[in-house]
């Protein structure tokens, strides 16, 4: 580890401390705690996205229940607005905003009950008649949760992998079974359907010599094979694989991560702080996101278990080289397309819509699992990177990734379009 890289570890507690002070870091820090429960229940990367779309939701809706004029509802729940609770003191509002989040992803979290000391003691400081409000939202966020297809995955048929070298099959080194091949099913916040983005078909499979797929193969099988350190380094900064498996003779053992939208999701907080947003103007911001990337998960899934493409790993090995491995684990579900070029195309778009197109920003998201930050000119110099990240890590072809940038950024324009009156502008003074 490099000095710069150990100092930044020294030095960062202090600086996260002063940072929870501001009204921006107190969401920020809030939210990092449900994010912290996903990582450690490795929670997959679309099942993260909606988590944060209904607790960021449910944070939303409490702040527009008492806040109306300034930051109107987005119906999706059937909460009216409580005008005789619009005179609650800041800090009343605020606290309140983070027990409605705290609620939900109590509520939503397989281990959300690690959050029960934190909102009862928030709890506290809050008047009975707003508690009510909470509880009154929480719940109706949780119904919404509690049809938008999420409990009826597991009744559907069992996804068997399609036989055939063209398709996808479970790789090591735990051969797990595809996440979420049913994710399509699940209700949209944006989106007309899950396939209203619905993406080229990927490059027809051809191992012959020259063929448009055998061109992409060779590409990711040389850039992995040259070990060039930048390359490397970007892969792993971007990596966001929850389900990393690592193995010792026959031990294995998980190292657990943020997934692709907890990584965005930060990008938002540190934007939020740097910005020196109020604590309302915060919460708006990140349901923004999370709205986009939960809608954008699931157009990308519709495609993964349309075309359920072959990974490079599986069709490198079995005709190119037997021990070629990726600079990436492969994650368990098909190639294309790649889901993170669609979140991060996406969320470039929407935070662009914020803050600007020029919004310099040193990322230090990964800095708690060993990385250190690297600092971006734009959202969208960070999202061309992390798209590119998959080809350099060896898990992605280059035409699941310029796919996937196609749909996510028309998702994060809808997205802008369809919330535009709900989007901060950012001559508007959102100190309030």
């Amino acid at each position: 580890m490099s000095l710069v890289v150990r100092l930044l570890f020294i030095l960062f507690p202090c600086y996260m401390l002063a940072v929870e002070k501001r009204p921006a870091g107190i969401y920020v820090h809030a939210l990092k705690q449900v994010t912290d429960i996903m990582v450690d229940d490795v929670t997959s990367p679309v099942a993260a996205a909606r988590y944060y779309a209904y607790t960021t939701l449910a944070a939303y809706e409490t702040l527009s229940a008492l806040q109306p004029k300034d930051y109107p509802s987005f119906g999706y729940l059937p909460v009216k607005p409580a005008s005789l609770l619009s005179t609650a003191r800041t800090g009343v509002r605020d606290n309140a905003v983070l027990l409605a989040m705290w609620k939900t992803a109590a509520a939503l979290l397989p281990s959300g009950t690690r959050l029960r000391p934190a909102l009862d003691s928030i709890a506290r400081s809050i008047p009975s008649e707003i508690q009510n409000l909470v509880e009154h939202i929480t719940r109706q966020t949780l119904n919404r949760a509690g049809t938008d297809g999420f409990r009826q995955l597991n009744n559907l048929p069992r996804y068997t992998p399609r036989r055939g070298e063209a398709f996808w099959q479970p790789t090591g080194p735990a051969f797990m079974a595809p996440v979420e091949p049913h994710w399509r099913t699940i209700r949209t916040f944006l989106l007309d359907s899950a396939s209203q983005f619905t993406p080229l078909p990927p490059v027809p499979f051809d191992m012959t010599v020259g063929s448009p797929f055998r061109q992409l193969l060779d590409e990711v099988h040389t850039i992995v094979l040259e070990k060039n350190p930048e390359k490397e380094g970007i892969a792993r900064f971007w990596d966001c694989n929850p389900y990393h498996i690592s193995q010792i003779g026959h031990i294995e053992f998980g190292i657990k991560k943020i997934s692709p939208g907890g990584h965005w999701m930060g990008i938002a907080g540190i934007a939020c702080i740097q910005n020196h947003l109020s604590l309302p103007a915060t919460a708006q911001t990140h349901v923004l996101l999370a709205l986009t990337l939960h809608d954008a998960f699931i157009a990308c899934w519709d495609e993964k278990y349309r075309s359920h493409r072959v990974r490079p790993e599986t069709a490198i090995r079995a005709a190119l080289d037997k021990s070629w491995q990726p600079v990436l684990q492969t994650p368990p579900f098909p190639e294309y397309l790649s889901g993170h070029s669609v979140a991060s195309s996406a969320a470039a778009q929407v935070l662009t819509h914020i803050f600007g197109p020029s919004y310099p920003f040193a990322d230090d998201t990964e800095l708690e699992f060993g990385l250190p930050l690297r600092s971006f000119a734009s959202f969208e110099e960070a999202a061309r990177e992390a798209s590119i990240s998959r080809l350099y890590g060896g898990i992605h072809f280059r035409d699941a990734i310029d796919q996937g940038i196609w749909q996510g950024t028309r998702i994060g324009r809808l997205a802008c379009s369809k919330l535009s009156s709900y989007f901060p502008h950012r001559n508007r003074k959102r100190n309030r």
